[in-house]
């Protein structure tokens, strides 16, 4: 079965992260991908210049086009940008019965903010809802309020804070450790499970969060176990980052290749 896999998430004209980098990631893993919009971004490698947030009616109706027509099989969340729309998304999806993977995308990769810090509260209220959360270092520490998680025991201990909040596991993401390594941590009620990967120089890796969420939320909508998931989403990340240098694009912070296995074949 080809799994159909919902993105609400908003989108990068740049094709780099968000809604764009969502569905190829989605298609590059074997689902159907749908999408709702959340926002529009003005943005490039280099930073995001404006950001335009959908009205939540529209948001509710696109999620609701989709629910009275189509099996969902899981829910991916990306930016989200205001309480209201995190309320919105809430509230459209509480009664799915399917995963619900949430990457709580809180700053942009140049330091733009893309939750309003008054929403905060609001993403911890939605993540009872949710059955993974997928933060980077940074994210986590804005919503335990606390400071960076600096060494493994420092991702233990946050991780652990992060399933006190609500949600069923947290895939807590470690690239933003000093040294050579990039290590994440799974956290669900059966334990820790660590996935390992050696840290890539490059500068390319914008929509490494939304890519790495996105092919999360596809294997467990195939049906896999979310240890199996993740150890299956940790390796397309961390291939499609090893090849980013293929690509050429824009000045600043290029994306990852999502379509690595592709290149070379004949169309």
């Amino acid at each position: 079965m080809i799994p159909n896999i919902l993105t609400i998430a908003g989108s990068d004209c740049s094709g780099g992260a968000g809604i764009q980098a969502d569905i190829k990631s989605i298609s590059a893993n074997g689902g159907y991908a749908m999408s709702v919009i959340t926002a529009l971004t003005a943005q490039n490698t280099r930073g995001v210049t404006g950001v335009h947030l959908c009205p939540t009616a529209f948001i509710a109706a696109q999620i609701k086009a989709i629910r009275d027509d189509i099996r969902l099989d899981a829910v991916k969340i990306g930016m989200l940008g205001d309480a209201a729309i995190t309320q919105t998304v809430a509230g459209a999806i509480s009664d799915l019965d399917c995963p619900v993977v949430l990457d709580p995308v809180m700053v942009a990769k140049g330091g733009d903010r893309l939750l309003q810090q008054s929403a905060v509260s609001a993403l911890r209220a939605f993540l009872p809802q949710v059955s993974v959360i997928t933060p980077n270092l940074p994210e986590a520490a804005d919503l335990l309020d606390c400071a960076e998680a600096k060494t493994l025991d420092d991702m233990r201990e946050q991780a652990q804070s992060l399933r006190a909040l609500g949600p069923k596991a947290v895939l807590l993401k470690g690239g933003h450790l000093s040294g050579p390594e990039s290590p994440d941590l799974l956290v669900t009620d059966d334990g820790e499970t660590w996935l390992e990967s050696a840290r890539i120089e490059t500068k390319n890796t914008h929509g490494t969060g939304c890519t790495y969420a996105s092919a999360l939320a596809t294997w467990l909508g195939a049906g896999l176990s979310l240890p199996e998931a993740a150890k299956r989403a940790k390796s397309y990340i961390t291939a499609a980052i090893t090849h980013a240098d293929e690509l050429s694009v824009g000045a600043g912070h290029g994306p990852v290749h999502h379509f690595y296995s592709l290149q070379g074949r004949q169309i």
